[in-house]
């Protein structure tokens, strides 16, 4: 598939060369064979972007059919940084597949705690942020009853406070899973070779079932976009998909965003949107003042299934409290 860039700088070229003027000295025969160069570059490229332009057509049809508007459909995944990529779902693949055929293998002992985010110098961020950002906290605890130090150790383990948000693209990421619901066009990046024929089906079946999550993420990605104001192609996101200081899946940022600095809209990467959203999560699956410490980590195992990643949130807010909890 040729690369946006490159078949625009063909297609300019062509362009540049039909209108421009025979200059003094050059016969007609040359300017012809120019032509004639040219116009043969176009038509050669011609079915190359075609395939470009309709590579995201199955998508933009099922879009339409739920309602989105399908000349802002197709002007939108027409932009050359909104590219399929199958990378994407095979990544996601792999790394299913590896967990299932180590399931039986003999399991290394996850880690108590990450002791990387127990790091001073990530500390004393985390306390210079906790004081920065006192009245976005004291107003989210009042609303949802979550102390300050959890939601600051919480965002601290998700992107370091809003320093590592994620380099991809949330739109493209989403839509190149939405759309490689069909396993043939992953198989070939597979990287395990000995897959017996039940566990090809399973493989199958877990990229038709991701596919259609990514869908439903995509969709909840263009209503957040819409509502908030922002250009979807422009929102950066984890490997997955995740956005915003938070980390919320879009489907969370629609359910769960709030706006606390009163500007009429859920700005997920504004730190203190960011924190009422992420205490109105918390409060919704399960929080509530005074819950004993097995339950806080009850709740927060709702927000990423991993006792390790609760219990570092929980050390952290230990550390920001003065305490130590024994981790």
């Amino acid at each position: 598939m040729c690369r946006w860039t490159a078949c625009e700088s063909r297609r300019s070229l062509f362009l540049n060369t039909a209108v421009a003027p025979a200059r003094p000295g050059l016969g007609r025969s040359f300017v012809a064979r120019s032509l004639g160069a040219a116009l043969f570059i176009l038509l050669t490229m011609t079915p190359v972007l075609a395939q470009a332009q309709n590579e995201w057509a199955p998508l933009v049809r099922r879009l339409e059919t739920d309602g989105f508007d399908r000349s802002r459909m197709e002007a939108l995944f027409a932009r050359p940084e909104v590219r399929f990529d199958p990378q994407v779902m095979a990544r996601k693949m792999n790394a299913l597949l590896d967990v299932k055929l180590s399931q039986e293998q003999p399991k290394a002992e996850a880690p108590e705690i990450y002791l990387s985010y127990l790091n001073p110098l990530l500390l004393m961020q985390a306390k210079s942020f906790l004081e920065d950002q006192q009245s976005a906290l004291r107003e989210a605890r009042s609303r949802y009853d979550v102390p300050e130090e959890i939601l600051v150790a919480l965002l601290l383990v998700e992107t370091k406070l809003g320093r590592t948000i994620g380099t991809k693209g949330a739109l493209t990421t989403l839509a190149s899973m939405a759309l490689a619901g069909d396993f043939a066009l992953v198989a070939p990046l597979i990287e395990r070779r000995d897959i017996a024929p039940q566990l090809a089906l399973w493989l199958r079946w877990r990229t038709a079932q991701k596919s259609s999550w990514a869908y439903k993420e995509l969709k909840a990605l263009l209503v957040y976009a819409k509502a908030a104001g922002f250009d979807p192609a422009s929102i950066p996101g984890s490997v997955y998909g995740a956005i915003g200081i938070c980390q919320f899946m879009p489907t969370n940022a629609v359910r769960y965003g709030a706006d606390l600095d009163g500007d009429g809209r859920v700005d997920l990467f504004s730190v203190a949107d960011a924190l009422l959203s992420t205490a109105r999560y918390l409060k919704a699956n399960g929080w509530k003042a005074d819950l004993p410490r097995e339950r806080q980590m009850a709740v927060l195992y709702r927000y990423n299934h991993s006792h390790t990643y609760t219990r570092t949130i929980m050390a952290v807010a230990d550390r920001l409290r003065g305490s130590d909890s024994g981790y």
